[in-house]
């Protein structure tokens, strides 16, 4: 068995220490599809060459923003086949909103491990502090991993979000383009499931598919420029769980309702269906 969860529950990944410039920031911006109207100045905010407003998304790929090879799902108790792997579920809250530069260190978690029968769900936690021990943001993710389920565990929470019954306060819709993943890989996510045609099919899809993570930041980004006036320092956490496959090209659509201090956002695609491709998703403001 792949995993093995006596020795993976608990157990702590080895500290990242990592820093950061403005040219990240503004090349992680870009592969969002930032700058689409160059005369725009809220965009141009995300762009800026001295100090960059940034995305609180940005800090789920700070640690890991220079790798150039393909991830590995390695960690005590567990040794999977990368194609078995998609990304289930994402989150981040920030202390604060995120310097254009700085260094930071990362330490992760293995919290939960549940068993879905035929697969299993794997979840991180993981808090990032400035040298000084401050604390800057916090994330949860989760991978859902194929064939991997069996073992006798919980089948765990299912935590879903209700949307509202009445009309979206806001819509907005998301132009991904043909090449957007391979923007993305440049944020150092090099899993070939969203470059190599050949690895895609093995994998059980026809074609590349767009980054979840990509997908994630790209709303939390039609959010700030929707609904917070393009004010991403305002943005506080975003989370979701990805619920559908998104291929490079498609069109988003994303409603947003203000309820109760936070917004809720339904996301689909506008050519195939109204299922979502992100769902549960609810951010945060200051």
């Amino acid at each position: 068995m792949s995993i093995d969860p006596r020795l993976a529950l608990g157990a702590e990944m080895p500290a990242q220490r990592f820093t950061w410039t403005a040219g990240d920031v503004q090349t992680y911006h870009l592969a969002l599809g930032a700058g689409s109207n160059p005369l725009d100045i809220h965009e141009l905010r995300y762009l800026d060459d001295a100090k960059p407003q940034v995305l609180p998304t940005f800090g789920v790929v700070a640690a890991t923003f220079r790798a150039t090879e393909a991830p590995r799902v390695r960690f005590p108790g567990i040794d999977i086949d990368l194609a078995k792997v998609v990304h289930g579920s994402q989150e981040i809250e920030v202390t604060a909103p995120i310097p254009a530069s700085g260094e930071a260190e990362t330490l992760t978690r293995i919290t939960e491990i549940w068993d879905k029968g035929t697969a299993a769900v794997i979840v991180q936690e993981a808090v990032t502090s400035a040298p000084d021990g401050t604390q800057l943001w916090r994330t949860r993710s989760s991978i859902f991993a194929k064939g991997e389920g069996g073992f006798g565990g919980e089948r765990g929470p299912k935590n879903q979000i209700t949307l509202p019954e009445r009309p979206a306060d806001a819509e907005t819709r998301i132009e991904t383009l043909p090449q957007q993943a391979l923007m993305y890989r440049m944020c150092g996510d090099r899993n070939p499931l969203h470059s190599d045609p050949e690895f895609a099919r093995a994998a059980g899809f026809p074609k590349p598919i767009l980054h979840g993570l990509c997908t994630y930041s790209m709303v939390a980004k039609a959010v700030t420029d929707t609904v917070l006036g393009g004010d991403a320092d305002s943005l506080r956490s975003i989370g979701g769980r990805f619920a559908g496959v998104v291929y490079p090209g498609d069109i988003l659509v994303c409603r947003i309702w203000h309820e109760n201090d936070r917004y809720l956002v339904g996301v689909s695609t506008a050519d195939r269906d109204e299922a979502p491709v992100l769902a549960d998703v609810v951010a945060t403001t200051f």
